[in-house]
């Protein structure tokens, strides 16, 4: 009894490290996957890695507030490795954005079919661009290594480190508006580029409605610089693991 009972512990632990994970990860966190998808593959997953994980907790040492406290650890495990990677995705949305308020389009909106919240339509587009480019690359291969690897490094009934998880969380936002920026960097550089000739032309031809003008050449030049934009996609996603690894305090 006492045996069973020290495993359901050490299942509930690492049900809800590997939930919390999922409750923020893109791809997994989506609106458009059906709950019951979510919850058996974390079942499926915290059964697999119950089989290979060492859980230190005995359960008869382990009084109802104990328990408490490990599972609010574990979520916070969970929830902080899961905004790690989350912020590392937001990064090409990020660029995406920064060049939609270079274009002119910073009030448009659309819905996101995936989360179900209004978004801007070029970064949605960018975005789903990724992440079909990171699952063809076998990315989610990654995401499922990095939480086999935090229970190495933050074992199931350990003490909560908080400032690895804090430090980890700080660098993966300054890395995200880095990388946003680097990735954004092109298409700021052909609108400035933009901008000194319609300046140009505003000296030249005085009479020319040079904001009537320059709308469609700034969508234009931004639709244009996205294609162009593309290949730096497929770069990131090899990057992706770097960072990733860089970040995570594992």
């Amino acid at each position: 009894m006492e045996l069973m009972i020290s495993k359901l512990l050490g299942f509930t632990l690492i049900l809800t490290r590997v939930s919390a994970f999922f409750l923020v990860l893109p791809v997994f966190s989506w609106k458009s996957i059906p709950v019951r998808v979510k919850v058996s593959m974390a079942v499926l997953l915290s059964v697999f890695f119950s089989t290979v994980t060492q859980v230190g907790v005995e359960a008869e040492q382990v009084g109802v507030v104990e328990a408490v406290l490990l599972i609010l650890n574990e979520s916070l495990y969970g929830l902080a490795l899961g905004l790690i990677a989350s912020f590392l995705f937001s990064a090409v949305k990020l660029g995406g954005r920064i060049a939609e308020r270079q274009m002119g389009l910073a009030m448009a909106q659309v819905l996101d079919p995936l989360t179900g919240e209004r978004s801007q339509p070029l970064g949605s587009l960018l975005e789903m661009i990724f992440m079909i480019l990171f699952l063809s690359a076998n990315g989610h291969h990654l995401l499922l290594m990095t939480i086999s690897r935090s229970y190495a490094a933050f074992p199931v009934g350990g003490p909560l480190r908080i400032s690895a998880l804090a430090g980890g969380i700080v660098e993966a936002g300054s890395v995200m508006l880095v990388a946003g920026l680097r990735l954004s960097a092109p298409m700021v550089a052909a609108f400035l580029l933009l901008l000194v000739v319609l300046a140009v032309l505003a000296r030249i031809v005085p009479e020319m409605n040079i904001l009537f003008v320059s709308l469609p050449m700034r969508v234009g030049l931004g639709l244009l610089m996205a294609v162009i934009f593309l290949p730096l996609l497929s770069r990131f996603v090899s990057e992706f693991s770097d960072l990733l690894g860089k970040v995570l305090p594992l």
